[in-house]
């Protein structure tokens, strides 16, 4: 049975990549008007706390920093090392 620990997990997870996801939309509304932008240090981290799913999703969805090269590759090496670590934290967890 899951713990507390699992689903307070899940939870965060899930949380993150829909703010990934929102903050790539709004990000691309606010460009579209000229108003003020979500500074990109942020969308990154935003991915490196967990998001990077939502924020690839977010980036295709809104067609949103497809075309900037450290997006276009950099948010991918985030995924990919996230899933290695995730990978390598189940290997040892059960070996």
């Amino acid at each position: 049975m899951p713990s507390l620990v699992s689903y307070l997990l899940i939870g965060y997870f899930i949380l993150i990549n829909l703010v990934a996801f929102a903050m790539m939309g709004i990000d691309k509304k606010r460009a579209r008007t000229n108003a003020w932008r979500i500074p990109e240090k942020s969308l990154f981290l935003s991915a490196l706390l967990g998001g990077s799913i939502g924020a690839i999703c977010g980036m295709q969805h809104f067609r949103h920093k497809t075309k900037h090269w450290y997006f276009k590759y950099g948010m991918p090496a985030i995924l990919i090392a996230q899933l290695a670590l995730a990978a390598a934290l189940f290997y040892i967890r059960n070996h």
